[in-house]
């Protein structure tokens, strides 16, 4: 069944060192419109301008350096009480970014428990203002998880449209698109090719809801991560700009992501279904060592192809 409505509104109620309970660039951005001066205006802009390019890089290094690690509570994931285990899990656990729903009070709670970057995945670009305000740094469409299970796929069209609207919005904001896994693998690389062209900063690829393993342990893990890995292959190859390899990954499958072609992996329900934030920690820790060890052994192997 095709999303009759793709503009579907979610309940909406940084990399900052100083974990501020708003995004202070937001707000001067709004505030310079506001100004009587023309030549404030344009100083202000450009101060924004540079604020915000300083913004970006620092939440796309990671990927750029090909080891960035997100770890996602879920869009639909309003739960604050599960939303702070996993934001502490991630700060605790090595990972690189992490991404919650997009509201603006689990923003405050997630920047007043980690200054890792904060993201907000959402199919509403109206909502991701307010979220922004509140301090999360990037931007995500896509998480489409749980409207999948309720029968609602996107086409492409609609999540263009989504796109141009929030770089509408948001024009200098960091943005990461999801591309469905339900679009076939040609259709998924056509449609990154076209987000590239609409100026996003990132791809994340998925696929563990299409995938049911026919075996148990290791060899079961990596059925399941087959479909992203096959994506994030594909993908990879097409654009120049990152590409995150997400869902249904696991600590024997993430290294796997980047051999791929992926510059940083997402993991969600292997994190945020877990009842205990100690369990949840020790999970985003084996994910983020098995990350390092295959970098390491890549670094070495090329060391040695060097000498």
């Amino acid at each position: 069944m095709q999303a009759s409505m793709c503009m579907t509104t979610l309940p909406s109620s940084s990399h900052s060192l100083l974990k501020p309970s708003h995004n202070p660039l937001i707000s001067h951005t709004l505030s310079s419109f506001s100004s009587s001066s023309s030549s404030r205006r344009k100083a202000s802009y450009l101060t924004t301008r540079a604020l915000l390019s300083t913004s970006k890089e620092l939440v796309l290094r990671e990927f750029h350096e090909r080891k960035a690690l997100k770890i996602i509570s879920g869009l639909q994931n309003f739960d604050k009480e599960n939303v702070a285990s996993v934001v502490t899990a991630a700060d605790k656990g090595g990972a690189t970014h992490v991404d919650i729903a997009c509201d603006p009070e689990l923003v405050k709670l997630a920047t007043s428990l980690t200054s890792l970057p904060v993201c907000v995945s959402s199919v509403d670009p109206a909502a991701f203002p307010a979220a922004v305000e509140a301090g999360a740094m990037m931007v995500e469409i896509g998480n489409y998880d749980s409207f999948y299970e309720r029968g609602v796929i996107f086409s492409p069209e609609q999540i263009l449209n989504l796109t141009k609207e929030t770089k509408r919005i948001l024009p200098s904001v960091t943005l990461s698109v999801t591309v469905p896994h339900t679009l076939s693998l040609p259709d998924q690389v056509k449609l990154a090719e076209l987000l590239e062209q609409e100026g996003v900063d990132l791809i994340q690829t998925e696929g563990g809801k299409c995938s049911n393993p026919s075996k148990s342990g290791i060899l079961g893990l990596i059925e399941k991560a087959t479909p992203t890995l096959a994506a994030a292959y594909s993908i990879s190859r097409a654009v120049k700009i990152p590409v995150m390899c997400s869902s249904g990954l696991s600590a024997v499958t993430a290294p796997m992501a980047i051999t791929a072609g992926a510059a940083g992996v997402g993991v969600g329900s292997v994190i945020n279904k877990l009842n205990d934030v100690v369990a949840m920690i020790a999970e985003v820790k084996s994910i983020s060592n098995s990350l390092t060890s295959a970098e390491r052994r890549a670094a070495t192997e090329e060391q040695s192809v060097k000498v």
